[in-house]
């Protein structure tokens, strides 16, 4: 394993040796006749087809792009957004949030635009590159439900998560699948040496919750009966469980399956770097090359002191230049908080002990606090088995949590926690300190249900009330409250960034047509009062001004670029940049 240490932090250099051969064939017939008589072939997958659909090609710099007006003169860069784009078609499902990472950029300078797509070269990616097909789960910690997805050309999909292929993990079926995965993994079809970070998956914890399914594994010993299998599978279908109970037994108790290496749901600039991020394994930098193309350089491991998996959503300190980050895990401890100095070094880890494994897409910084959310979407995978439900749920009867803790701290003793009512929470705006407050802009989602985007792309939103919300957590009082700021739906709220927590005035989010589809920017001003009764998001009030793509186009959340950087000129001098996918034009 080769690494580019030194200045560079750590830089891995990463080659993959997966082993094609005899073993490689063998499971891979055995997964596909899982396929053929576990999964229903007939459903379609919509996140592949339509505004979804993958780009199967990448797009070297392609020079002088048709300018329809003109380019300001303070564009002076390249805007860059990342999204899931499988390269390979699925063995069997597929979630909106697996695919490999594909960055689009468009080089700006003088007035001129070029244009350019590469994928992010994981070492998943270069393993099936090997083999010339799909060999991965897709591990994805699913954080980013409603992450940032948008399809563009065809198509630029903006989105963001981790843990497990979410298309495949439900019900037995996903058991047998995550079995596959043990065994690449095990025999070595499949080189996991990159790290193994979230992909850690117990399956003998998973069995061991349900003692009467392990049981009934056990009586599908084909010496025994193999029909004796009935109250799991039909008949026809007995052999599944042989599988799973032999290949459990072989590959032991506790095994580390292969990581997905998605890389698809968000990049951050720090310390030179180009990041590409998910949240189920470690960044991998990209450099930007002077003609506006794309290289992977390799996974940055901070010189082997990032251990754990790293959240798609860090915050960079514009004052400081520091960069504040945290993994979250199904196993202790289940959140893990960090520290990058401006200069590229890793502090050491500060464990954040919560009740239970949850997702944790997003958090926040202010000039002195982290902010933690420990909410109730939990990591059952008993659930998934017994129910036939997703792999993270979520419990309605719980409250929603939030920690705040000096964000220099070396262990968590100082957090503090807040109660609110029951919320998911995706995307936070920003956070900020007024007097004894810490004040929270995020977007909340109630009764949230991560199946929602595992069918149909729904052409309209049903019961997805995200709207933008005023937290305060009062360190003083050691209470809570909060203050809704918008109608329905809204989601991957930004701000001008160089007053990352710091208090701002304006926040640019995105209205939501269907779950998945961008059908407009909204500006909203903090110092205005929301306008009470509203039940769609119209201009009046807190609303400043709504840009509405048009029919059939959507685009992806708008990136603010300050006209001049720093924060001597006005908050919202600049402009808003973000890509547009028109489905009647491709």
């Amino acid at each position: 394993m080769a690494k580019d240490g030194g200045a560079d932090g750590g830089i891995v250099v990463v080659n993959p040796k997966p082993q094609k051969g005899l073993t490689s064939k063998v499971i891979d017939f055995v997964e596909s006749m899982i396929v053929k008589f576990m999964y229903d072939p007939s459903q379609p997958h919509h996140y592949l087809s339509g505004n979804f659909a993958p780009v199967t090609e990448e797009t070297p710099p392609t020079k002088s792009l048709t300018v329809i007006g003109h380019l300001p003169d303070c564009l002076n860069g390249e805007f860059v957004r990342v999204g899931p784009n499988p390269k390979f078609s699925p063995v069997a499902g597929y979630h909106w949030f697996d695919g490999d990472g594909m960055i689009h950029g468009l080089r700006i300078k003088d007035g001129k635009a070029t244009y350019v797509s590469r994928f992010v070269r994981t070492s998943r990616l270069k393993q099936e590159e090997f083999f010339g097909g799909a060999k991965f789960m897709r591990l994805l910690l699913v954080e980013n439900a409603v992450c940032r997805c948008l399809a563009w050309s065809h198509h630029f999909n903006v989105s963001g998560f981790d843990f497990l292929q979410v298309g495949d993990l439900k019900g037995l079926f996903g058991l047998l699948m995550v079995n596959m995965q043990m065994l690449r993994a095990k025999l070595k079809v499949l080189d996991i040496s990159y790290g193994t970070s979230t992909g850690k998956f117990v399956l003998y914890a998973m069995l061991e919750k349900n003692a009467k399914l392990f049981s009934e594994l056990k009586n599908c010993a084909p010496l025994i009966n193999p029909l004796r299998c009935r109250t799991l599978f039909n008949p026809s279908r007995s052999f599944m469980a042989v599988v799973l109970l032999y290949s459990l037994l072989n590959v032991g108790t506790e095994v580390v399956i292969a990581t997905a290496y998605l890389t698809n749901t968000a990049l951050i600039y720090h310390h030179g770097k180009l990041l590409a991020l998910s949240e189920a394994d470690k960044p991998y930098a990209i450099k930007v090359l002077e003609d506006g193309d794309l290289q992977t350089l390799g996974m940055l491991d901070y010189d082997k002191r990032l251990q754990h998996s790293f959240t798609a959503h860090p915050k960079v300190d514009p004052y400081t230049g520091e960069m504040f980050t945290f993994g979250y895990s199904h196993t202790p401890p289940y959140i893990t908080y960090r520290v990058i100095s401006k200069d590229g070094f890793m502090h050491d880890p500060v464990p954040i002990t919560i009740s239970d494994p949850i997702m944790m897409h997003d958090f926040a910084i202010t000039e002195n606090y982290a902010i933690f959310m420990d909410l109730p979407l939990y990591f059952r995978p008993k659930e998934m088995v017994k129910e036939n439900k997703m792999i993270f749920t979520f419990d309605a009867t719980k409250k929603a949590r939030f920690g705040v803790l000096p964000r220099y701290s070396k262990n968590e003793a100082q957090i503090r926690w807040f109660e609110l009512p029951n919320c998911f929470i995706f995307h936070n705006a920003n956070a900020w300190e007024e007097e004894d407050e810490v004040v929270l802009i995020t977007c909340r989602l109630e009764n949230f249900d991560l199946d929602m985007v595992n069918g149909p792309v729904k052409e309209k939103l049903e019961n997805f009330t995200n709207e933008l919300y005023e937290m305060r957590f009062n360190l003083k009082t050691g209470l809570a409250s909060q203050k809704k700021l918008s109608a329905p739906a809204v989601d991957f709220p930004r701000v001008n960034e160089s007053y990352t927590g710091r208090k701002q005035r304006y926040v640019y989010g995105t209205i939501l047509d269907s779950i998945a589809k961008v059908a407009g920017v909204v500006k909203f001003d903090l110092h205005a009062e929301p306008e009470a009764g509203k039940t769609k998001l119209e201009v009046g009030g807190n609303v400043k001004g709504i840009f509405d793509l048009g029919p059939g186009r959507f685009g992806s959340e708008a990136v603010f670029v300050p006209r001049e950087p720093g924060t001597s000129s006005e908050e919202d001098d600049g402009y808003l940049i973000f890509f547009v996918h028109d489905e009647k034009t491709g």
